[in-house]
């Protein structure tokens, strides 16, 4: 009888433990997001420079939301193409958004004085903006139509170029329905 009670049980738990093992070795390039063509979630977010900012304030503009940490490889690979394309267009109805998450302010703030970032950027202290918007790895960036509406998300290292074309995409409401996946592998 007591054999009975162990397979029984392995019988329950061999499922459950492969399900999550399965989990754990997903690569966030290839988990494809329910958001796109989705209103954006909304979120207020304290920047290094004390003010704050919120997505609903910047309706009307195209926004390019990019989540990162200071001790991400990729995250360091494509830090001067991001602030390089937000120079390009910080005059236009565009607004860059960096959410530092899993990371230090001193670290935080050490990084954007490095690749000298002067887009708006925050921490997502308590990581909520992340769950929100379903971030399984970093870097991971998302555009933002006008409307409020997600147009596309990368998953890893993003170009200026890419960056530039989706960010006109967004401006024109135009949804990539495929993701983009970096070149490198993301770090969970």
């Amino acid at each position: 009888m007591p054999w009975r009670r162990l397979i029984i049980t392995a019988l329950i738990i061999a499922p459950l433990l492969a399900l999550f093992a399965y989990g754990f070795m997903r690569d966030a390039r290839y988990i494809h997001s329910p958001l796109i063509t989705k209103p954006a979630a909304p979120f207020t977010i304290t920047l290094f420079d004390g003010t704050t900012l919120s997505l609903e304030s910047l309706r009307g503009k195209a926004v390019f939301l990019n989540f990162w940490a200071s001790w991400c490889p990729p995250c360091r690979a494509e830090a001067r193409d991001l602030e390089s394309a937000w120079r390009k267009v910080k005059d236009q109805n565009v607004v860059y958004i960096g959410v530092a998450l899993q990371d230090t302010e001193e670290n935080a703030r050490a990084f954007l004085k490095e690749f000298d970032v002067t887009y708006p950027n925050g921490r997502d202290e308590s990581g909520r903006i992340s769950v929100d918007y379903g971030v399984w790895g970093i870097p991971e960036s998302f555009f933002i139509d006008s409307q409020g509406r997600i147009t596309y998300k990368h998953t890893g290292a993003i170009r200026a170029a890419l960056v530039e074309t989706k960010l006109a995409e967004a401006i024109k409401g135009i949804v990539t329905a495929q993701e983009g996946k970096g070149e490198y592998q993301t770090v969970r």
